[in-house]
């Protein structure tokens, strides 16, 4: 007989889950976005989770820790009250609901704020995500990351009052 997969669940960011979370941005971004970033733009990238800066931006923000049987499989996080600075989930259950469910937390969470809109820097692998959610490009940016390139996009969302 079949299982059921299991359905993942959201939590807040635990100290203890640093270490985990900066993997799962590293795999995030080494498995997922080579379509769009080249090796050395993904490595430049990647190696923002070995800083001491990493566990103080999850830390600093609203950080949502998504889990699946109780290990964490995904993370979101919202700076201030309406920007979705990061979002990441594990490749092995990438296109399975866990950044819906992560992104859905956070526009909830800024809609009970009384917040008019979201606003996220997506990267070109998660444009296509955010255009399907109602967001909007904005602008392109470029950032330099240890002097690597990047292109990502500003996008924007209205909440309605259905958040």
């Amino acid at each position: 007989m079949a299982r059921a997969l299991p359905t993942p669940a959201l939590r807040p960011l635990l100290p203890a889950d640093v270490p985990v979370l900066a993997a799962i941005f590293t795999a995030s971004i080494e498995e997922l976005t080579g379509d769009d970033y080249s090796e050395a733009q993904q490595q430049a990238w990647m190696d923002a989770a070995e800083t001491e800066e990493f566990g103080k931006r999850l830390t600093a923000d609203l950080t949502l820790v998504a889990t699946l049987d109780g290990s964490p499989v995904g993370f979101a996080s919202l700076r201030g009250n309406d920007h979705i600075r990061m979002l990441y989930v594990h490749p092995a259950v990438a296109g399975q609901g866990v950044a819906t469910l992560l992104v859905d937390a956070l526009e909830k969470l800024a809609g009970g704020r009384g917040v008019q809109s979201l606003t996220v820097d997506a990267s070109d692998t998660a444009q296509g995500f955010f255009a399907k959610r109602g967001y909007i490009a904005q602008q392109r940016n470029s950032v330099t990351m240890n002097d690597e390139w990047l292109a990502n996009t500003t996008m924007k969302k209205t909440l309605g009052a259905a958040q």
